[in-house]
């Protein structure tokens, strides 16, 4: 029992045996960080006692302290002076506790009641909820009295999959710091890199945050050395915490309030207002998300878009905290919401200025860099009737999606659909779901392609995500593909099942450094096409989860592509073809041909399947004929009468080949498309 005890952070016991003579407990104590222990132990103690006691476990605060935060939570609409206000978001890697921490937040400020607290209380969506990440950026504003002093602390919590780090960048945008969270017990990983240097290239102050102490296997010292050594950040002011068990939240309050620097004052200059996320209600219209940057915007101001050019009257205006609330102004530095009865999508986009219609800024807001979609794939729906149902949802979503691209497209198997662009594969599982759950959509979706660009003979450059647009053999020159930079972080057992992972990928080697004793860094370099698949499945299944991945585009390279047609019963099939690398072809085509001759439904005549490059077939199979036995009336007789027979009927089955069509079933279209996930 004392060894139990001794090694678990969230009894005071473990604190108050540091006097005693047990060893375990010392050796445990000595691998937190000893100067940060000395700073925090009075308050930690405190309120470690406090919930082991029974009082508030949820939050880690007496009764006294969560009826202070509960009054001080109600007062959270009351105005205070900008040098008061606090705008921040959270930025970590996946899984390292973002959300929990947000939660825990708004639970100590009071903004939330116990009673409606719940996990993961700023994903409302049932997909974020489902699969414990955060896909869209969530605002709440809380209030913090700090010595006395009230402040108004603006959160927006962001998601950390590398594929929605566009939704990273735009609360970033709206903000003067940040809080990086990293998980005492898996330290750096890719995506806490890539969110740093999006951070430092919007000059934030970071405040680096160990979480999930409270776990047997963390290392919160190994996990600061990390830091410093690969990220650069001074981590003398580190605060280790625990979201969970509600270690170390009140050190995070007071250090957002001491370190980040208020926005500037700027009332008295005209009204810009920058949006940084907004979406579709059925009943109200357009909702913006907003911050003030220079001025003032009242409830009834005629506003003005600067990049759409249209003007409205702010019917409402508000505050998220986490809910809606109406307020009557928001000041500079201030984040909220305005709705005007805006009907159409295009009128508010994501990065667009708000200014007033009779004061209007000179200048509008630089606003967000575009989105550059990476992954490209044809969403149809199975009803045709669909095809405007689908096109409105299209551009509701895109409202609330900034990154999604999408534009029309006919195909001779699936009718009418939309070409869409994403920024990776969880992007389009995501999108494809949220559009069937949400707008009541049943969808097909096409096997995912990257942007080719193709040099023809003539001079021409055509980009190409379609493989019916791309050139004849004769007419194009070269074709290239995008690639991509990928670093991944690994613990050093399984660095050569990742090797092997990038090798078969066509990856090119460029650097492997160890960042810890035992973590290394692999950089390669390789086609995005490559990428698009299974990657990041096989790389999670090889290292059994412990590895992790970051990339970005460097650019364009030719590459020895090739476009594989399917020809069935002599006629190439325009769907199920494919821009394949031509060491590829062989296996592409064999499984290809392989499948459809399982699927497609035998004919009366005989149907030849075929995978060719131009004219030259590299795969067949062929599906046998439905026959009649025309000899069953023949019991004995002359062997001749038997031969007129069959040859009477394989003139018949010719003439029917030459006439005969197959229909090729939709199962069949959406069998070959899901093997074309696996073998692509």
């Amino acid at each position: 029992m004392a060894m139990a005890s001794a090694m678990d952070l969230s009894s005071p016991t473990f604190f108050l045996s540091k006097t005693s003579s047990s060893s375990s407990s010392l050796r445990r104590l000595s691998s937190i960080s000893v100067a940060t222990f000395r700073r925090h132990s009075n308050r930690r103690l405190q309120i470690l006692c406090q919930a082991t006691a029974g009082t508030q476990p949820q939050s880690g605060l007496s009764d006294s302290d969560s009826k202070l935060a509960a009054r001080s939570g109600q007062d959270r609409l009351l105005k205070v002076p900008i040098s008061n206000i606090r705008n921040f978001s959270i930025i970590a890697h996946i899984d390292h506790g973002k959300s929990t921490l947000a939660d825990k937040l708004l639970q100590v400020t009071g903004t939330v009641q116990n009673r409606d607290m719940k996990e993961q209380f700023l994903d409302n969506m049932d997909l974020e909820r489902e699969r414990g990440i955060t896909i869209k950026l969530q605002a709440a504003r809380m209030r913090y009295v700090y010595e006395g002093t009230p402040c108004c602390l603006n959160l927006i919590d962001t998601p950390g999959h590398v594929d929605f780090s566009y939704e990273v960048s735009r609360s970033l945008a709206a903000c003067e710091g940040a809080l990086l969270v990293v998980d005492a017990s898996q330290g750096v990983e890719a995506q806490t890199l890539a969110n740093v240097y999006l951070a430092l290239e919007n000059n934030l102050e970071i405040i680096p945050v160990i979480n999930k102490i409270d776990l047997p296997g963390a290392e919160p010292e190994q996990v600061i050395r990390e830091i410093e050594e690969v990220i650069g950040l001074d981590c003398s002011k580190a605060i280790l915490c625990s979201a969970k068990e509600g270690i170390g939240i009140t050190e995070i309050l007071n250090a957002i309030v001491q370190r980040i620097p208020p926005p500037r004052n700027t009332v008295e200059n005209p009204l810009r207002a920058l949006i940084f996320d907004s979406y579709y209600d059925p009943y109200r219209g357009v909702i913006v998300y907003f911050r003030v940057i220079d001025g003032k915007v009242k409830k009834g101001d005629r506003i003005f878009f600067m990049a759409s050019g249209k003007d409205y009257f702010a019917d409402e205006i508000g505050v998220l905290s986490p809910n809606q609330i109406q307020v009557d102004e928001l000041y500079a530095g201030e984040v909220g919401y305005i709705s005007a009865s805006i009907r159409s999508v295009a009128d508010a986009r994501v990065g667009d200025t708000i200014t007033t219609y009779a004061r209007k800024a000179e200048s509008s807001l630089p606003g967000y860099e575009e989105a550059t979609p990476m992954v490209f794939c044809g969403l149809f729906p199975v009803d045709a009737d669909q095809f405007p149902d689908l096109r409105d949802a299209l551009e509701k979503l895109q409202l609330n999606d900034a990154a999604l691209k999408f534009e029309p497209e006919t195909s001779s198997a699936m009718g009418f659909g939309f070409r869409c662009g994403f920024l990776g594969l969880l992007h389009m599982e995501i999108v494809q779901e949220r559009l069937e759950r949400e707008y009541n959509l049943n969808l097909i979706t096409t096997a995912p392609s990257v942007v080719y660009k193709v040099h023809s003979v003539n001079g021409d450059i055509t980009m190409c995500s379609n493989p019916s647009l791309l050139p004849q053999p004769g007419q194009r020159k070269s074709v290239e593909e995008p690639y991509v930079k990928i670093e991944l972080l690994t613990p050093k057992d399984y660095i050569g099942a990742l090797m092997e992972l990038a090798q078969d990928r066509r990856g090119d080697f460029k650097e492997m450094k160890y960042i810890a004793e035992n973590r290394a860094s692999l950089i390669y370099e390789l086609p995005l096409a490559e990428m698009v698949g299974d990657f990041f499945d096989q790389l999670k299944s090889r290292t059994k989860g412990y590895a992790s991945m970051e990339y970005s585009v460097i650019g364009y390279r030719e590459s020895d592509l090739i476009k594989l047609d399917i020809m069935i019963n002599a006629e190439i099939v325009e769907p199920l073809s494919t821009i394949v690398h031509r060491d590829k072809a062989y296996s592409v085509g064999r499984a290809l041909t392989q499948k459809l001759k399982e699927l497609i439904p035998r004919q009366m005549f005989k149907v030849p399947i075929q995978a060719c490059i131009g004219t030259k077939v590299i795969a067949s199979e062929a599906l046998s004929a439905i026959r009649k036995d025309v000899l069953a009336k023949c019991y004995g007789g002359d062997i001749s009468r038997k031969k007129k027979l069959l040859k009477k009927q394989a003139a018949g089955k010719k003439r029917m080949k030459a006439i005969g069509r197959v229909d090729v079933p939709q199962e069949a279209f959406m069998a070959v498309l899901k093997l074309e996930r696996e073998v692509l």
